[in-house]
């Protein structure tokens, strides 16, 4: 029965703003008295373009400008170098060919090392990059592909790299790109795709999923002609080999694509493609985005100003993801804490906050925990993507969330980690004795919203009171410099992370 109470609790807290209400234009954010630059907002900021604000996050941000804060978080993710090439980046079957199978038997075990080494990559560039990988994050969820398909490191490490590359650079280029990538041609099956048998899946996906939308300006003729234009790009799995071109299985003949004919070939479809669907890909894009980093329910007249935007800049993906996140509409009340976070923002947001210290053993267990929750990185469920939303929770996850981030995150804290809480407290509370101040200081920088009840807090702050006599509150002998204080702390978190207002972003 309580769980039940929180679960619909859960989605009462998260119901979606009725756009129609909301007044808040694409203009860019000027603080007022109704609607002040203060932390509640700087948080919303932080949370949407990456895994929660420190901090010191927090102070430094609020020295700025929300139009200068998003220009340096969006610069500095543009401008950061990509995570360091892994030793096996490269790597072929080519020395294995003529051994045992014991080697070979090795060699795979080795792989499936590398794997796991860089899907915990990935979740720790998340942890310290923020913004790039949240973006990263989202692309990988929009041109999907999964591991267990290709089955190659060296495969994975290049898709991911792409992602990287053209996060925040120019969106035809990325499709450019993407296409190529060893990991897209296995997945979708381009690379077995010739002129004797012309393969659609890659064609269908490229305007279904990639750029246009179900049913959104293409036809079935589009698609199969389109297949025959992308033709003989290759991969040898065997021998873990790149990309490269055939022109023996290229298909010579004509083809019309949007009502162009020519002998066209993977260049041309993207020209094509960009040239006769300028305004549906602009649209179907920024809808997407919109949806991702603002609200489930798309904001037709603010998406129209992105897709201006968007077509204006030649496709730059730069230009639109600044004007949104600066825009009063992205500040509106309205959209905070709105969102239900995905499990990795679930565990990163948490460890990025309250600055868990971590080791490899605590990282293997926080990809494991997302995998079982339904967000293996660089697997998503199938070539659509986590569907997201509402799907991240249930009955069951909502629990299992509970119990893993208590088991990953905060049971068995190094004693690092403690000081870093009780540091966390003394900060945010102004080094209060005062157990309810700090516990409400705690709340208030965790939860996007804080309490509507002042009995609500309360509650929370019997929690980090914890079994110690009540009369040392009342005489002011207890503060936070006690041993305790650490598992205060820690009482308080577990507490947080079972609410529902938790779960939201």
């Amino acid at each position: 029965m309580i769980l039940k109470k929180i679960y619909h609790t859960l989605f009462k807290l998260q119901n979606m703003p009725i756009q129609d209400c909301i007044t808040s234009g694409i203009a860019t954010y000027v603080p007022t008295a109704e609607k002040p630059w203060d932390s509640r907002r700087l948080a919303h900021l932080y949370r949407r373009m990456g895994f929660g604000a420190t901090y010191q996050q927090t102070i430094d941000g609020l020295a700025l400008t929300p139009d200068a804060l998003v220009e340096q978080i969006v610069e500095n993710a543009y401008n950061m170098p990509l995570t360091p090439t892994p030793e096996w980046a490269d790597w072929t079957l080519e020395p294995l060919y003529g051994y045992s199978p014991l080697d070979l038997e090795l060699y795979n075990s080795e792989r499936n090392s590398q794997r796991t080494e860089w899907m915990e990559q990935f979740l720790k560039d998340m942890l310290s990059n923020g913004f790039r990988e949240k973006l990263t994050f989202f692309w990988h969820n929009h041109f999907v592909t999964e591991y267990g398909v290709y089955d190659a490191s060296v495969y994975m490490y290049n898709y991911h790299k792409t992602l990287q590359q053209n996060a925040l650079g120019n969106f035809r280029d990325f499709v450019y790109d993407i296409g190529k990538t060893p990991a897209m041609l296995i997945y979708l099956d381009g690379y077995s795709n010739s002129k004797n048998s012309p393969n659609e899946n890659y064609g269908r996906e490229l305007y279904e999923l990639f750029t246009l939308g179900v049913d959104n300006g293409y036809t079935q003729a589009d698609i199969e002609e389109t297949a025959r234009a992308l033709t003989g790009w290759r991969v040898d799995r065997g021998a873990l080999s790149g990309a490269y071109f055939d022109a023996g299985r290229f298909d010579l003949e004509e083809k019309t694509i949007f009502g162009q004919t020519g002998i066209w070939n993977y260049d041309d479809v993207h020209d094509i493609l960009f040239q006769e669907r300028t305004d549906t890909i602009a649209t179907y894009i920024c809808t997407k985005l919109y949806k991702y980093f603002v609200n489930e329910a798309p904001n037709e007249s603010i998406i129209a100003e992105l897709a201006t935007t968007f077509k204006n800049n030649d496709f730059e993906i730069k230009p639109v993801i600044k004007q949104l996140f600066k825009s009063e509409h992205f500040f509106d009340d309205a959209f905070i804490g709105t969102r239900i976070k995905s499990p990795v923002e679930c565990f990163i947001n948490l460890m990025h906050q309250s600055e868990i210290v971590y080791d490899e053993t605590r990282w293997n267990r926080v990809r494991r925990d997302c995998r079982d929750l339904g967000q293996e990185v660089l697997a998503p469920v199938d070539v659509a993507g986590w569907p997201g939303y509402r799907t991240w929770i249930t009955e069951d996850t909502l629990t299992k969330r509970w119990d893993f981030v208590r088991d990953t995150l905060l049971d068995g804290a190094s004693v690092e980690t403690k000081a870093n809480w009780v540091t966390l407290a003394k900060n945010l509370s102004n080094n209060s004795n005062i157990p309810l101040v700090i516990a409400t200081a705690i709340v208030d920088f965790l939860l996007p919203n804080g309490f509507d009840r002042p009995e609500t807090y309360e509650i929370a702050a019997r929690v980090f009171k914890a079994d110690i006599p009540e009369t040392y509150f009342e005489n002011g002998y207890w503060n936070l410099d006690w041993e305790e204080a650490g598992d205060q702390m820690q009482n308080l978190l577990q507490y947080i992370i079972k609410l529902p207002e938790y779960q939201l972003a």
